[in-house]
């Protein structure tokens, strides 16, 4: 079976240091917390999820496209097109699953538990794309997988789609002080910083818009795009208003989060 893991190793590396060195030198908001338990909590998530996923999955989004295109399963598999093509049209489908997975995340109380997780954290800056619950993790990787089969992706448009959605979410939860007039530019292909900023609001209705990872079309078509938070960015509040007490999310805090007291969407 094809393996990523080196590639998205490399990719996830070198964008981590470079957005959280353009944070030191171009900061968007001040910290309102020490950084020190933030960045363990949400480094810390990172090797437990991906402990997680070696331990529990015995199959990978890049082994589902193998396994496909050896048994000739899927869409992609049954139709004659360029390869160009098909890793666009991967790119764009999966682009599309993974924002309707983040609404129903949101909207289902179950689902909610878990990926509430991720908007606990007080500030955001590139460690805040990796806060996700192992079993969020899991979950997500499982529907990535059918949805894969389901198209018949080629592995290599899987490895692009896995590797630039990394990428984009260490990014788009950057603290990056981008001109407005380039990022009014930029939100036009790619979601921003300031964009996904006001997805993490403690407001609920900021909350529920901007679910967009990579492409930030799936908002503006499907009527959760939101320009700016109420507050102005650099006015708004971030996190969830259950959670504010900086001191209490530690990391087995937030590992024990989905089975303790409701959250706001439920």
């Amino acid at each position: 079976m094809y393996s990523d893991s080196g590639i998205r190793l490399v990719f996830f590396l070198g964008v981590f240091l470079l957005v959280a060195l353009a944070e030191q030198l171009w900061p968007r908001r001040a910290l309102t917390v020490p950084k020190g338990q933030r960045w363990f909590c949400n480094c810390s998530i990172v090797v437990i999820d991906s402990l997680a996923v070696r331990l529990v999955l015995p199959l990978m989004p890049t082994g589902a496209a193998e396994l496909a295109g050896l048994n000739g399963w899927g869409v992609l598999n049954m139709l004659t097109l360029p390869p160009w093509l098909k890793i666009l049209l991967v790119i764009l489908f999966l682009d599309l699953i993974i924002y309707l997975q983040h609404r129903t995340f949101h909207r289902v109380a179950l689902f909610w538990r878990f990926h509430r997780m991720h908007h606990t954290d007080l500030d955001l800056d590139v460690s805040s794309g990796n806060r996700f619950h192992p079993l969020e993790i899991l979950l997500s990787l499982v529907i990535k997988m059918g949805a894969v089969l389901v198209l018949g992706a080629p592995a290599i448009a899987v490895v692009a789609f896995e590797t630039l959605l990394n990428a984009t979410s260490l990014f788009n939860h950057g603290n990056l002080a981008i001109p407005p007039a380039i990022d009014r530019w930029l939100r036009l292909f790619l979601v921003t910083p300031d964009m996904h900023r006001v997805h993490h609001s403690v407001i609920p209705r900021e909350t529920d818009s901007n679910f967009s990872f990579n492409l930030p079309w799936w908002d503006r078509m499907l009527g959760t795009y939101r320009d700016q938070p109420r507050d102005g960015q650099l006015g708004m509040t971030i996190g969830l208003r259950e959670f504010r007490e900086a001191g209490r999310l530690s990391l087995r805090y937030l590992l024990l989060l989905p089975f303790r007291g409701k959250g706001a969407n439920e």
